[in-house]
Order: structure tokens, then C-alpha cells, then sequence
């Protein structure tokens, strides 16, 4: 076969196949979630003249073609490993593996971004609470890059130039410093977040803060569950990292309380053990994201309330706290607008609690 021959083939084959992939995407069922990366997949666009002429169409279909493009997770591993084994790149996707941990960089420290986060938490304190008998906190929670990027070589923000801004600008809360209690283990090997089997010692400084340490028990079951646990940087990587287990605690003041969330109108236990076989099994803590949450303790010792301004790391950790309060409020404003809050919640004298971990202050434009 001449070379130029040879040529034309090859140039006619892959031609062939790619449009055969391209005809795919056309003619497939559209999946709606990519459930190893926890996120939506982008739709067909709407065919119409406008947009076509206008190009947005194809745009449009360019995005929508590389989230449904055929056997995508292989081709997103084949690239990972590539990238990792091959070429011996440090990460992939933002995502890079130091021992058994799986972990994000989280770089660099984006001061505007912190400031507006202090500025939402002023807003709030002076448009709900300045008036009013409340104890306000601020308590921030490290990503684990805090103890695993920067003493590995890899970048990593200016954590303690974050927490100063934040204290700096945020002087109507008093501070509690959780930063020097956690530690590497603390944290899942494929998962964001924090383990709840470990964060005795942090509900301990907080319930001290709060002055509810003598309603803790410290008395828990710990409950293995049976579903295996890909953490979000399993499929964010896309390498062949170890599934872990998840464990929740509980006793008999948790196993009472009501969890009411006044977006669905729906009750449920603390622990929705449902959402185990769901896309994330993290949310088996407090049925996972919701912009309000109001857990009622009907054997709380007391008739103290807590308000939590707080992201998904207060899930797994607000239980801890329920015996020292007969109703926590947890708002996330993530999923609410602030001005809005008026028309659900009654600031009187409740303890308040800001609680956030640094990713989310990193990027806290997602505060609304």
C-alpha cells in the first residue's frame, strides 16, 4: 500500500469514527447527572433558527457533546491515568493524590472573595441580630489541604491570612479556633468532608464555647453502615482510589429528634439512611443540602435554641450538639437569599453559630 494511500486511510477512518461518536450523541438518551463526578450533565439545546444563526446553538452542543460523549468515565480515566503514570503529573482536574488521600487545591487565597464573605455575615448580624439579646460565633473549618498541601510541595493558600481576615472583619462573633484540634485523619481519603466518628474533640470545644458542655453526654453508638463510600474525588479524578465506609453516631436523645425541612414540607430522623443509596451517601447526615432545616429535641434538658448559618461540613456535625438544645435552626444560604430569611426565622435570644470550612469562603459568590 503507498504511503499516501496509507494516509487516506487513516485520515477516512478516524473521520469515520468520529463521526460515528458525534451521531451518537445526536441519537442517545441524554443522561442527567454524572453521578461518579456529583454533578448535572448539560442537555440538547433547543433547535431554533435564532439561535443557530446566532452560533449559540452549536455552543451549546459542543458542551452538551462532551458531557454525553459514549464511554466518557473511560476516556476521563484513560486521561487520568495518562496524566498521573505516564507523564507523572502532580494532579489532574485540580485534584492530586498524596498516600491514601485524594485531595483539591485549593489555591490561591482569594482575598476579595474572603471579605465578601465577612461582609454577608455583617449583613446578616446587623439586619437580623445587632438588636437582640444573641450570642454570635464564628467557627472556621480547614479543608484537609490545610494539613496535607502545603508540607507535601504542593500550593496551597495562605490559610492563617484567611482566618485573620475573618476574625478582623467579623468582631460581633466570638471566634472558636477548631483549626489546631483536626488533623489529616480527621478527614475522609476520597471525600471534601470531615469524618463525623472523629469530631468528638471538635463538638467538645464548640459545646464549650457555647457553654452547653454539660449537656453533652459524650455517651454514643457508632453505626457502620454497609454501603461502600466514593468520596467526590473519586470520580473528580478519576483514578482507581479505595472505596471507604461511613459511620454516623448516635443514642437515644438523636434517635427522638424531628428534622423538618420547610422546603419540601418533609420530616425525617436526624440520620436519613435512605440517602445511603443515593449519589452522595454523605447526605445520610441531615438528608444532605437544604437552604432550612429545623430539628426539634422534644428531651433537651433545656429550652436553649441554636441557630447555624453553616455549609455541608455542619451536617455531620451539628448532631453532636442536639442534646444541648431543644431546637436547632440550620440555615444555608447557599440555597436561600438572606433577605428572605425574615419570613422563616425569629432572631430573639438564641445562640447563633457561623460555620463555614475554607473552600466555601474561598468562593463566596455561591452566598446569597
Amino acid at each position: 500500500m503507498g504511503e499516501k494511500l496509507k494516509n487516506t486511510v487513516v485520515v477516512l477512518s478516524i473521520g469515520l469514527i468520529w463521526c460515528i461518536l458525534a451521531l451518537f450523541c445526536w441519537i442517545k438518551s441524554p443522561e442527567e447527572i454524572s453521578i461518579s463526578e456529583r454533578r448535572k450533565l448539560e442537555q440538547l439545546p433547543e433547535f431554533k433558527v435564532q439561535t443557530l444563526l446566532s452560533g449559540k446553538f452549536m455552543s451549546d452542543f459542543e458542551k452538551y457533546a462532551q458531557n454525553q460523549f459514549p464511554h466518557r468515565f473511560m476516556f476521563r480515566k484513560l486521561k487520568a491515568y495518562t496524566r498521573f503514570y505516564a507523564f507523572a503529573q502532580k494532579d489532574n482536574n485540580d485534584i492530586y493524590i498524596e498516600g491514601d488521600y485524594a485531595a483539591k487545591l485549593e489555591y490561591p487565597l482569594n482575598e476579595r472573595s474572603i471579605l465578601s464573605a465577612a461582609q454577608k455575615f455583617g449583613y446578616l448580624y446587623e439586619k437580623y441580630m445587632k438588636e437582640k439579646e444573641l450570642n454570635v460565633y464564628l467557627s472556621i473549618i480547614p479543608d484537609k489541604g490545610y494539613y496535607l498541601a502545603g508540607q507535601n510541595g504542593y500550593p496551597a493558600m495562605d490559610y492563617e491570612k484567611l482566618f485573620d481576615i475573618m476574625k478582623n472583619h467579623t468582631e460581633f462573633a466570638e471566634y472558636i479556633d477548631i483549626s489546631d484540634i483536626l488533623e489529616l485523619e480527621d478527614y475522609y481519603y476520597t471525600d471534601i468532608h470531615w469524618r463525623q466518628e472523629k469530631l468528638m474533640k471538635v463538638a467538645e470545644k464548640i459545646a464549650s464555647a457555647l457553654d452547653i458542655s454539660k449537656e453533652l453526654s459524650g455517651n454514643y453508638e457508632t453505626i457502620e453502615t454497609d454501603v461502600p463510600f466514593y468520596g467526590v474525588y473519586y470520580g473528580q479524578s478519576a483514578l482507581p482510589l479505595e472505596h471507604e465506609k461511613i459511620y454516623y453516631l448516635t443514642n437515644d436523645i438523636i434517635n427522638n429528634c424531628t428534622v423538618y425541612n420547610v422546603e419540601t414540607d418533609k420530616t425525617t430522623p436526624v440520620y436519613d439512611t435512605i440517602k445511603l443509596h443515593d449519589k452522595d451517601p454523605y447526605d445520610v447526615y441531615l438528608s444532605g443540602a437544604s437552604p432550612l432545616l429545623i430539628v426539634d429535641n422534644p428531651n433537651a434538658a433545656n429550652k436553649k435554641e441554636l441557630i447555624v448559618f453553616r455549609d455541608s461540613f455542619g451536617s455531620s456535625l451539628i448532631p453532636l450538639l442536639l442534646e444541648g438544645y431543644s431546637k436547632v435552626t440550620l440555615v444555608d444560604i447557599r440555597y436561600i437569599t438572606s433577605d428572605y430569611l425574615g419570613e422563616f426565622l425569629t432572631f430573639d435570644d438564641q445562640d447563633v453559630l457561623f460555620l463555614y470550612s475554607t473552600p466555601v469562603l474561598n468562593s463566596s459568590a455561591v452566598l446569597k
